[in-house]
């Protein structure tokens, strides 16, 4: 007779950092005195310095407010998310298109716990650490696709829908999170009309994950190249996490057929049961006309300017720098004879902490088999997305102290 009911998860990449931060430097990141590098939100205050606008302060709730949230979310935030994408992409979804969930993750978890069996997910083996956590627990049949330094870790889309030693009844769905974590790789312009050119030939889809469309000069996203939306498989991923800069209201949305929306939905009746009325509310205001334009500005070139500065210091360290232009990450390689675990247990010390590429290899066992070598030992992902632009000097003069220290220990040119 078993004695414990549930499976043991391990908690996913940046929890494992998390949790290992803790143990050694005695409190959890993001309190006073530590160095948040390995975490993936933004600034949540005003881009002063790009004249970015304020945040809201606060939402008006009344009595309607209290009756249960709708399960495609609420009508004045499926038309502004709606009118965002067609105004600015020259989409035209409709609020049919659209549901809203409690983040980002939620909405990619129920796409891939509808998805049917027949369905092969094509992955990069690098790739957001949660992925391996919600393709395990779905029970999602899918195989990876190579990121490295030959490709630059920008494999081609073609990759992604190869049908070798597929029958002829499998469909192809590919994760891509674009701008990329951790790399900041961004599918943009012809590439990216390619991409969704081939998710809407029959038999192929895509979950396009957009958590980051703001974060890259252009913003980007794929509904601009998307034909027929209602006669395809294709799942766009937003949320007012990242360049909204709200990641506590928990409001994230799946754009996709009518269809398929209506499908998810009914995770609403047995699961997430709707999604906050104020949160939604104030999503609303995150998303009014003038004010989003002005923030999408300002998010780029913040955002750029902080890429940029942090990639000349990390280039000058002499670290290897793959990078791309999107995002809030930089994709480091130290040199040889030098891991990222490593250098992770020196910053600890200090209050600081890196992601591991381990956590990103989606090649691992998700069971953690202490046998399994990455072969991305030497790499690690970089956050300058919470960084205040005050503390820039402070924080390359901290790494470059803790890296320089380790590097002599390796005996490292």
């Amino acid at each position: 007779m078993i004695k414990d009911f549930l499976y043991h998860v391990p908690p996913m990449g940046i929890y494992e950092t998390l949790y290992a931060f803790r143990d050694t430097f005695g409190r959890f990141m993001g309190t006073e005195g530590t160095h948040p590098w390995s975490q993936g939100f933004p600034l949540t205050t005003p881009l002063e310095k790009f004249d970015g606008p304020d945040l809201p302060d606060s939402v008006d709730v009344t009595s309607k407010d209290r009756f249960y949230p709708k399960a495609w979310g609420h009508p004045k935030l499926r038309d502004a998310i709606a009118d965002y994408y067609n105004s600015r992409y020259g989409s035209t979804i409709e609020p049919e298109n659209v549901m809203i969930f409690a983040g980002g993750r939620p909405g990619i978890f129920t796409v891939m716990a509808f998805l049917k069996k027949q369905v092969k997910v094509r992955i990069g083996n690098i790739e957001w650490p949660a992925y391996l956590d919600i393709m395990t627990q779905t029970g999602a049949d899918y195989e990876t696709v190579a990121f490295n330094k030959e490709n630059n870790f920008h494999p081609k889309n073609a990759e992604y829908f190869d049908r070798k030693n597929l029958d002829v009844e499998t469909a192809i769905l590919p994760i891509i999170s674009n701008p990329q974590n951790p790399s900041g790789q961004t599918r943009s312009g012809e590439e990216l009309r390619e991409l969704i050119e081939i998710a809407e030939q029959p038999g192929n889809g895509i979950l396009l994950d957009e958590a980051y469309e703001m974060f890259h000069s252009p913003s980007v996203s794929g509904i601009e190249f998307v034909q027929d939306l209602d006669n395809s498989n294709i799942f766009l991923s937003g949320a007012c996490t990242k360049g909204l800069q709200s990641p506590g209201i928990r409001i994230g949305w799946i754009i996709a057929s009518k269809s398929n929306i209506e499908i998810l939905a009914n995770y609403s009746s047995f699961g997430m049961g709707g999604v906050s009325h104020p949160s939604q509310h104030y999503a609303v205001k995150l998303l009014e006309s003038s004010r989003v334009k002005k923030a999408r500005k300002a998010v780029e070139e913040h955002y750029n300017w902080q890429r940029e500065r942090y990639g000349k210091a990390f280039k000058k360290m002499g670290l290897a720098v793959y990078t791309g232009n999107g995002g809030f990450y930089h994709w480091l390689e130290l040199p040889e004879g030098m891991t990222s675990d490593e250098l992770n247990k020196r910053l600890f010390k200090y209050g600081a902490a890196i992601l591991c590429a381990f956590d990103c290899d989606m090649g691992r066992p998700h069971s953690k088999d202490p046998t399994y070598k990455t072969p991305y030992t030497r790499f690690f992902r970089f956050s300058f997305g919470p960084l205040l632009p005050e503390t820039f000097e402070a924080d390359i003069k901290l790494f470059h102290e803790v890296y320089e220290s380790y590097k002599n220990e390796a005996g490292v040119d």
